[in-house]
C-alpha cells in the first residue's frame, strides 16, 4: 500500500460527523498560514503601529480606492494608490518627506524636478517598476496604459493622518 499520510487510511469515515482526519491535502497551504489577504472578510485598512506582514502585490492590485493607508507607524507610512486610466496623483511636493513608490500593475509616465515649472527628468514605468523620490522634489505619476495603475507608496515620515482612505482624487484634493 503507498504511504499517503494525509488520507484516511480505509476506504470510509467510521463517522461521517466526527471525522478525526485532516479534509485537506498536504501540498496545499493550510488556512492557519494564510495571510488577511487569503481570507475575503478582511479588509484594506490602516493597521498601524502594531507588527503587521502582508503580500504587498496582492494589497495593491486588490486596493481601487485612490489612496489607502496601509500602515502607519512612528517614521514611516504605507499606502496603497491606483490611478484609472489617464488619472495622475498631481504634481506635488513633499519638503521634508522622502518617498518610494512601486507599481505592481500597469504602466505610466513618473516625472520629476526641481522646480514646479522645470520637470527634467521624465521616465516611462511598467510593472515592478520602483521610483524613489527625495524630500523636495517636485513630481507626478499618470497613467498612460489602458488598466488602472496599481502602486504602493512609502513615505518616511508620515505624509497622511493614521487610516487615512480617499475613495477618489477628488475626495483627496477636497480632504488636503
Amino acid at each position: 500500500m503507498y504511504y499517503t499520510p494525509w488520507m484516511f487510511p480505509y476506504p470510509y469515515h467510521p463517522n461521517d460527523y466526527c471525522a478525526n482526519v485532516p479534509m485537506y491535502n498536504n501540498y496545499i497551504r493550510q488556512p492557519y498560514y494564510w495571510n488577511i489577504y487569503d481570507d475575503p472578510r478582511n479588509k484594506i485598512k490602516d493597521y498601524g503601529r502594531k507588527p503587521f506582514v502582508v503580500n504587498i502585490n496582492e494589497a495593491a492590485k486588490q486596493n481601487n480606492t485612490y489612496r489607502t493607508a496601509l500602515w502607519t507607524g512612528n517614521h514611516l507610512q504605507v499606502t496603497l494608490m491606483s490611478l484609472k486610466v489617464g488619472e495622475d496623483i498631481g504634481l506635488e511636493i513633499h519638503p521634508n518627506v522622502d518617498q518610494f513608490l512601486r507599481i505592481e500593475q500597469g504602466q505610466g509616465i513618473v516625472q520629476m524636478g526641481n522646480r514646479k515649472d522645470n520637470l527634467n527628468f521624465v521616465q516611462n514605468v511598467y510593472d515592478d517598476f520602483a521610483i524613489m523620490i527625495p524630500a523636495g522634489t517636485w513630481h507626478n505619476v499618470t497613467n498612460t496604459g489602458n488598466i488602472p495603475l496599481k502602486l504602493y507608496s512609502i513615505y518616511a515620515p508620515p505624509q497622511h493622518p493614521f487610516g487615512t482612505v480617499h475613495v477618489t482624487k477628488a475626495n483627496a484634493l477636497e480632504m488636503e
